[in-house]
């Protein structure tokens, strides 16, 4: 059997992780739209129209006082820079529209990282620690795995295994 040519195993290599890039995107979207828990469904959001609902960002989705995950855009999370721990107010309205406001932000800091990539999932490793960022923040500031990142964490930022993207440097 020959070799592939390294031009072939760049280029394999090159689609593999486009379609890993395209699969969280996809993932992404998915829990945008209908939440990672099975308990947002039609029904729950029925039976909360026309509410208002305080929550804490978990880094993907509002968790709610009666420990539902409410999904929150990932575009919305990553323009806002919403970090885990801020407080969010979520209006259901009565034709099921979610509207979110960002209306108690948590003390934060700063860090510099490097952007890497592992299972289709992105982190920014910084001060010896890995920090998961949203698809959609690494795809708007067009970061590749290797870039030097800014990112935002809650000051007290022990147990915080998400961050927000400032800006890619």
């Amino acid at each position: 059997m020959s070799e592939l040519p390294e031009k072939q195993i760049k280029r394999l290599k090159s689609l593999i992780q486009d379609a890993e890039t395209s699969l969280g995107a996809a993932k992404e979207l998915l829990i945008s739209l209908v939440g990672e828990d099975p308990v947002v469904t039609e029904a729950a959001i029925e039976e909360n129209a026309g509410k208002i609902i305080e929550g804490v960002f978990d880094g993907q989705a509002m968790v709610g006082p009666d420990g539902k995950n409410y999904p929150v855009p990932a575009n919305y999370a990553s323009k806002s820079k919403l970090v885990q721990g801020d407080i969010l107010k979520l209006t259901i309205a009565d034709d099921g529209g979610f509207i979110y406001k960002q209306i108690g932000p948590v003390p934060r800091k700063q860090l510099i990282g490097t952007l890497v990539q592992k299972e289709g999932n992105f982190y920014v490793e910084a001060n010896a620690r890995e920090y998961r960022v949203l698809l959609a923040s690494v795809t708007y500031f067009k970061a590749k795995p290797g870039d030097q990142i800014s990112i935002i964490i809650p000051e007290d930022g022990d147990e915080v295994e998400w961050a927000a993207i400032e800006a890619s440097l």
